[in-house]
């Protein structure tokens, strides 16, 4: 069952989004208010993804995004918007999502966003590869998705995740902007590569001594990032 929380204020839009989501195989779990979608994560612990309306009644999305990070790191959060500045995207994916949808947005479009991120999800459960990638200080388990740094556990959301397992799998080697977006975010993934450095840069502050001079993911200039440990 591939249940997900759907936060949205206005009724008939969530209805809207409720109905299509029952149709394309999924079971949602509605909320009108952040403190709700709150409630509904506890109560329903299998919840994989979750999402967000960032204009709410009481919080607003964003730091429901922020509580729900610091509640399960590992949940896909997607944030729905009719806003569709950069500055208010990159404060949704800052904030812990994953992923960010402009409202009005196609139930097609959802749909598929939504498929992506459970598909990076079950990658990520299924890896048997190797059980542990030690590289410098770090210790990525991919099997339990635990990353150390010197022996003390760093929380990782799924993309930061996936960001490590792809620099710890080529270590030395430069990655381009578009290839990560490729291998961490999918093939069918319709986005700018600005969302590759807001989420290079969040992780950069789990994992770097100091983030303005990162040692471990380098910039390379003009093309994108490299592994250094």
């Amino acid at each position: 069952m591939k249940r997900l929380l759907v936060l949205e204020d206005e009724n008939s839009i969530r209805s809207f989004v409720v109905i299509n989501l029952r149709r394309a195989g999924f079971e949602p779990v509605e909320a009108a208010t952040g403190a709700e979608a709150l409630e509904r994560i506890k109560e329903y612990p299998d919840i994989r993804v979750a999402l967000l309306d960032v204009m709410l009644p009481d919080i607003d999305g964003f730091e429901v995004c922020r509580r729900i990070r610091s509640m399960n790191s590992k949940i896909g959060i997607i944030m729905l918007s009719a806003k569709s500045q950069e500055m208010d995207k990159i404060t949704g994916l800052s904030s812990g999502a994953d992923d960010y949808v402009t409202k009005p947005f196609s139930t097609a479009e959802l749909t598929a966003r939504i498929d992506a991120l459970y598909r990076r999800l079950g990658a990520d459960a299924d890896e048997q590869d190797e059980d542990e990638l030690r590289q410098g200080p770090f210790i990525l388990n991919t099997r339990n998705r635990m990353l150390k740094k010197n022996e003390e556990r760093v929380k990782l959301t799924q993309i930061e995740y996936s960001l490590m397992h792809l620099f710890m799998t080529n270590p030395g080697r430069a990655l381009s902007r578009e290839e990560i977006l490729t291998q961490v975010w999918g093939r069918e993934y319709d986005a700018e590569e600005k969302v590759v450095d807001v989420n290079i840069r969040r992780l950069r502050i789990k994992i770097e001594e100091d983030p303005t001079m990162p040692v471990y993911i380098s910039t390379v200039w003009g093309f994108g990032y490299q592994w250094n440990a």
